[in-house]
């Protein structure tokens, strides 16, 4: 005979139920939110097992086996189905509550709670409810591991803080056959004084990285300011000591040039002293020079000193021509002293 199992409402006793509010009160707003399983299914010799179910079946009392999914077959009046157990990730409410941090600051904290039934046997032997207790653990657990660190760690070391809350559950519900994945906190309320302390310090920190970048930032435009004066006057200094160089070799090459071009004339007049008649061309450049000196006496002042025989001009190239002879003398002579020293 087949009959289709029906899947009524497990509800949870109006006696539990006062014991668990007499042991913790916070956890009167998650009761409208209790999930509830199904009841135990009865024997009809065949029974359907859904998926992601795993259903305990006593035989006279005693743990006989866990049913599959499908089909599968009992003996009636002899197997009874103790225990449904759900296989799926649960995700539980941990109800909101108080806890306080290391620095002595008390919060009001709750999160969610992520499970599953990782052996149906010991979750349905380990422990009379296994939500019950694994809400119980990680409240406590919380608790235990806000002690540790001070209040602003509490924000900023919140991954950290789920972890460990794991972590400490897995080492505690391995009896009972529950598996924790994670444990996400969800809200975190502080006190109003503390919350307006915390603001005020959140402002003050604001204002001042404000004041801090308003400083560098004048301090980097006076560096920027100085640096340009800096180049600006090196470049200067650069382009005077260039103009001055420059100059200087101009002077220097100009200078060159005459001293080339007189040697040139020199070296010109020499040649043609040597050459014919190269006497008296000298003669008549020494006497027009002294004619055109003299003549210009009287232009360049008013005292003017005139030789006696200013009529006698053959007297005055002589003796022009005299002292002429006597340089190109003592000129040959010296030569002639150093090429024999050399």
């Amino acid at each position: 005979m087949f009959v289709c199992k029906l899947n009524p409402m497990r509800f949870t006793t109006i006696a539990k139920h006062q014991r668990l509010l007499s042991r913790e009160p916070s956890i009167l707003s998650s009761i409208a939110l209790a999930r509830f399983k199904s009841s135990n299914p009865f024997n009809t010799g065949i029974l359907f097992v859904p998926q992601q179910e795993a259903w305990i079946v006593e035989r006279m009392g005693k743990f006989n086996r866990i049913l599959e999914p499908g089909l599968n077959f009992l003996i009636p009046f002899l197997d009874r189905v103790g225990y449904v157990q759900s296989l799926k990730e649960l995700a539980i409410d941990i109800p909101k509550q108080s806890a306080v941090t290391l620095d002595n600051v008390t919060l009001n904290i709750d999160g969610v709670l992520y499970l599953r039934v990782n052996d149906p046997y010991l979750a349905s032997y380990g422990v009379e409810d296994p939500e019950f207790a694994i809400t119980q653990l990680a409240q406590t657990t919380m608790r235990s591991e806000l002690g540790k660190i001070s209040l602003d760690k509490v924000f900023r070391e919140r991954e950290n803080l789920n972890f460990a809350i794991v972590e400490s559950l897995n080492k505690a519900s391995a009896s009972w056959g529950l598996i924790c994945f994670r444990y996400e906190i969800r809200d975190i309320k502080l006190p109003n004084r503390v919350q307006e302390a915390m603001q005020m310090q959140v402002e003050a920190e604001r204002k001042k990285r404000a004041a801090i970048l308003d400083s560098e930032g004048i301090r980097e435009a006076h560096i920027n300011v100085a640096e340009g004066k800096r180049q600006s006057t090196i470049l200067a200094s650069e382009a005077d000591q260039q103009e001055q160089i420059n100059r200087a070799q101009g002077e220097a090459n100009a200078l060159l040039a005459v001293a080339e071009a007189k040697a040139k004339g020199i070296q010109l007049i020499a040649d043609a002293l040597k050459q014919t008649d190269g006497y008296n061309a000298a003669s008549l450049k020494v006497a027009e020079s002294y004619v055109e000196a003299f003549g210009k006496l009287a232009k360049s002042t008013n005292t003017v000193i005139i030789p006696s025989n200013t009529s006698d001009v053959s007297s005055m190239v002589t003796q022009a021509l005299s002292i002429y002879k006597t340089l190109t003398s003592k000129s040959k002579q010296s030569r002639k002293l150093s090429e024999e020293d050399k």
